[in-house]
């Protein structure tokens, strides 16, 4: 590994520089960016949704998908495998305690919730990211596994750590299930994104080192005796097996991580960040920086939990570290909701801090936008956290960036353009673009609104009135004396966007 990492010491001192550079060399950031990632995380590990029932469940994640959309959020991240299980009909694992109660029990009556989310979202002109953990198969000890449960047929591949149990890292035998897995949800449903969050190697119990020492002698013999870059090995082998796996079945469907807050202090690493806390890559053995410079991933999402000023991890230097070490691919960070408003801003305790981290995440061309943790919080309207972002943060709408990287040619242009009366009332009609392959297709469209004097700038996100899946968009007739310039345009899988359409109407 040490030639690994003298490339990447490398490559981080050119990256620093050129960062700082975008950063500062591009004036004022947009006060309403046209692109941005603007994310939230709903969590099922709290068991806010448990024997809840299919109606009653199906009425709440609408509730709450609904209550995202008005605050401005684009793309859900829902967790679909909290225990090597599921909520989503898998043919490899049982249905989630989570979900009914009782591993292993199917909901009754049945449903697939992954599914529903998946066309709710896309209903929302929302992006669905399927988030699973991919060792963890016991929050706690006391709970039973189904008798179908990976677990109880091949319990050689597990280990017990504390009160938990989870696949074994080293084991090929455990890589290959993972991918199984996720293969299965790429191949048979419509995500838009594999998502896996900051559970690698389980955070560490103060004394208690993790039970690989058998896997260690089985397997770490080019290690040399150092067991933390064997584990690191491990881990790597994982994700970039998984953005193999997910690219060669569907390649518009990204894979995200969202890791621990701080990669490493600078008191470990002269390339840390200058904080004190608990290390992606010497606790819990994940090496965000290689994955993302090696282009393992294809978006990162660092939690960054703390508040600005935070003795240990202060969220301005952790923003700035992480805007200056992305690995050259998207970067959004990971917010709190709750720290967020219970802390002052330090250059104005009158305010939360909201106000001063959206500053600070904007003011770096490096960083994509962010994700909020977690969505309930948002829903619940927390602090007046929903109602800032609707009047101020996200007034707009916004569509997520482009991932040029793996795909950057946009969709035909709508065709056939027209404005039609209806029983239904007054609708703006379009013909889907014709594509050659997949990576071409239009499966969302924008629609702006001009009054007829006004330039046509699809650059301006103030004037977006819909994002839609549907070729058609129902007009506010009023009494036919206003003209408008309405214009439409293409979205493909990976938010391309076409060429404008335009149509002139009255209203």
């Amino acid at each position: 590994m040490t030639h690994i990492r003298l490339k990447l010491v490398l490559l981080c001192l050119c990256m620093c520089g050129a960062l700082s550079a975008w950063a500062q060399g591009f004036g004022e950031p947009a006060r309403y960016p046209k692109r941005e990632f603007r994310g939230a995380w709903i969590q099922v590990v709290n068991g806010q949704f448990k024997g809840m029932g299919t109606d009653k469940m199906k009425q709440e994640l609408i509730r709450q998908l609904d209550a995202l959309r008005e605050a401005g959020i684009n793309a859900i991240i829902f967790q679909v495998r909290p225990e090597a299980d599921a909520l989503y009909d898998s043919r490899l694992e049982p249905w989630s305690r989570f979900l009914t109660g009782v591993q292993g029990q199917a909901p009754q009556p049945y449903w697939d919730p992954m599914q529903f989310m998946i066309d709710e979202c896309h209903k929302r002109g929302m992006e669905f990211h399927a988030w699973i953990n991919p060792y963890r198969v016991k929050t706690t000890l006391k709970t039973k596994l189904a008798p179908n449960h990976v677990y109880n047929i091949h319990p050689e591949w597990f280990v017990t750590y504390g009160d938990q149990l989870y696949f074994d890292p080293a084991l090929p035998e455990s890589r290959r299930h993972i991918c199984m897995v996720v293969s299965d949800i790429v191949s048979r449903y419509d995500v838009d994104a594999i998502h896996m969050d900051d559970y690698f190697y389980p955070y560490p119990i103060p004394g208690k080192d993790f039970p690989d020492n058998a896997s260690f002698a089985a397997y770490g013999g080019r290690f040399a005796g150092n067991k933390g870059d064997w584990r690191r090995h491990n881990v790597n082998i994982l994700v970039h097996e998984l953005h193999d796996k997910i690219h060669e079945i569907k390649p518009w469907v990204k894979f995200g991580i969202s890791p621990f807050g701080i990669y490493r202090n600078e008191n470990t690493d002269p390339l840390g960040s200058r904080t004190r806390g608990l290390q992606n890559y010497d606790d819990l053995y994940a090496d965000v920086q290689l994955w993302a410079s090696e282009g393992w991933v294809d978006y990162v999402i660092p939690q960054i939990y703390w508040q600005i000023g935070h003795p240990a991890a202060d969220y301005k230097v952790l923003v700035e570290w992480w805007a200056r070490h992305s690995g050259n691919r998207p970067l959004f960070i990971g917010q709190s909701v709750m720290n967020t408003i219970q802390n002052v801003d330090p250059a104005n305790p009158s305010i939360n801090q909201l106000p001063a981290k959206m500053a600070l995440q904007r003011a770096y061309q490096t960083i994509g936008g962010s994700c909020q943790w977690p969505a309930s919080a948002v829903v619940e309207n927390a602090g007046r956290y929903k109602e800032a972002l609707m009047a101020e943060y996200h007034r707009y709408p916004a569509l997520p960036p482009v991932f040029d990287f793996i795909d950057n040619v946009p969709p035909r242009k709508v065709r056939k353009v027209k404005a039609v009366w209806t029983e239904d009332g007054y609708l703006l009609f379009w013909t889907a673009p014709k594509y050659r392959n997949e990576m071409e297709r239009a499966v969302q469209y924008v629609v702006y609104r001009f009054l007829r004097e006004e330039d046509v700038d699809i650059d301006d996100p103030s004037h977006i009135v819909a994002v839609t899946p549907n070729t058609y968009y129902k007009l506010p007739y009023e009494d036919g004396k206003t003209k408008y310039r309405y214009v439409v345009t293409a979205l493909d899988r990976l938010q391309n966007e076409s060429k404008p359409v335009k149509k002139k109407i009255k209203l």
